[in-house]
C-alpha cells in the first residue's frame, strides 16, 4: 500500500475542519469520537488513537487498508478501525464516516427510546433509515461485524450504550446527518420529559416527500 502523506491531502483539512465544527457545536467532545474518509477503493484516512476531534493536526491521521485493516505511519489508528473498514467494505458509496457521542443521541443509545424519522423535513430525509446494534466493547471485531451488517440497510447506526456511527457520500451530508440526528433526539427527549405529544407525519406523506419533493434526490442503497 503506497503511503499517502496526510499533510499533502485536502482531505486532511476537511477532516480537521469537520472535527472543529463538531466540537464547537457540541456534536463531539474530547477524544470520544473518530472520523475517516475514503482515499480510494482500497484505502482510507482515519484519525489516530487518542486524538481530540477539535484539535486535529496533520500528523493525527493514519492511512489504513480498508480490506485488511493494516496501517502505516508513525501514529496508531483509532481502535474503532473495525467499524470504519466494515462500512467501507459493505458500502462502496460511503466516502466519509463519523463516529461520535453527542449528548442527546447518546442518551437515546442508553435507553429504550427510538429515533422517529416522521417528525420534520430533515428527519424524513437524513434519518429515513436508522439501525441499532447491541453493546460490544469499543474496537472489537464483534462491534465491527455488527456495524458492517447493519450498514447494508442504514446510513445511521446507533450503538447501545456507546453513541452513533454514520456515513455519507460527502462531508457536508455526513455532518448534516449527525446534526439532524442530535436535533431529533433532543426533540424526542424534551417532548417526553415535558409531556408534549409529538405530531408525526403519516407514512403516505413521508413516501410522497421522499419520492416527489424537490428537497433532495432520494438516496438509494
Amino acid at each position: 500500500m503506497e503511503r499517502i502523506e496526510p499533510f499533502q491531502s485536502e482531505i486532511v483539512q476537511k477532516l480537521s475542519e469537520t472535527g472543529k465544527y463538531l466540537l464547537r457545536n457540541q456534536l463531539a467532545w474530547g477524544t470520544s469520537g473518530n472520523m475517516s474518509a475514503r482515499l480510494d477503493e482500497n484505502t482510507m484516512l482515519v484519525t489516530a488513537s487518542g486524538t481530540e476531534m477539535g484539535n486535529l493536526a496533520p500528523d493525527d491521521f493514519t492511512v489504513c487498508d480498508v480490506q485488511t485493516g493494516k496501517w502505516e505511519g508513525e501514529r496508531k489508528p483509532s481502535k474503532e478501525v473495525p467499524m470504519h473498514i466494515g462500512i467501507y467494505q459493505q458500502r462502496p458509496d460511503a466516502k466519509v464516516v463519523l463516529h461520535s457521542s453527542p449528548f442527546y443521541t447518546t442518551l437515546i443509545a442508553c435507553s429504550n427510546e427510538r429515533i422517529d424519522s416522521s417528525l420534520f423535513i430533515e428527519s424524513m430525509y437524513y434519518l429515513e433509515d436508522v439501525a441499532y446494534v447491541d453493546y460490544y466493547h469499543p474496537g472489537t471485531k464483534e462491534l465491527g461485524a455488527a456495524v458492517k451488517e447493519k450498514s447494508s440497510e442504514a446510513n445511521v447506526i446507533i450503538m447501545k450504550n456507546h453513541g452513533v456511527i454514520l456515513f455519507d457520500e460527502s462531508f457536508a451530508d455526513a455532518v448534516m446527518r449527525l446534526e439532524t440526528l442530535e436535533m431529533a433526539a433532543r426533540m424526542i427527549i424534551t417532548a417526553k420529559s415535558s409531556g408534549i405529544p409529538l405530531n408525526k407525519l403519516p407514512d403516505g406523506t413521508i413516501s410522497d416527500f421522499l419520492e416527489n419533493s424537490l428537497y433532495k434526490p432520494r438516496k438509494k442503497k
